[in-house]
């Protein structure tokens, strides 16, 4: 999926694959997050990501007037409130993709896959 923006000097086409990847590095800069995560539908596994493949953890959709929808899968540290993560994650990236973009983020779902003790 690509997102079109024109101005006056011509267009810029984004793909939604490097939104995601934006957006899954920035938040695995927030406190309390070990990583991304992947489901395995047919197992029901979840599966830690690390480093290039955080992409996989995170999905972007496209709306109405290039309003941007991200769906976060993580995994977040034992111990610390899940309620103060997910709010930090979805302020912190909603402002770097937007100042990235230069568009509007409509709408952040957080899917807390697991927890993980960090050494």
């Amino acid at each position: 999926m690509r997102i079109e923006l024109e101005n006056g000097n011509g267009d810029v086409l984004i793909e939604s694959d490097v939104i995601a990847q934006f957006a899954g590095l920035s938040a695995i800069e927030c406190f309390g997050i070990v990583g991304m995560a992947t489901v395995n539908m047919k197992d029901g596994f979840v599966k830690l990501l690390r480093g290039d493949s955080v992409s996989k953890g995170v999905n972007v959709t496209v709306g109405e007037n290039n309003a941007i929808n991200i769906d976060f899968h993580i995994i977040v540290a034992y111990g610390v409130s899940i309620s103060t993560v997910a709010e930090n994650l979805m302020s912190t990236v909603r402002y770097k993709v937007e100042e990235f973009t230069g568009m509007q983020v409509e709408q952040i779902n957080v899917f807390v896959e697991g927890v993980r003790v960090i050494d």
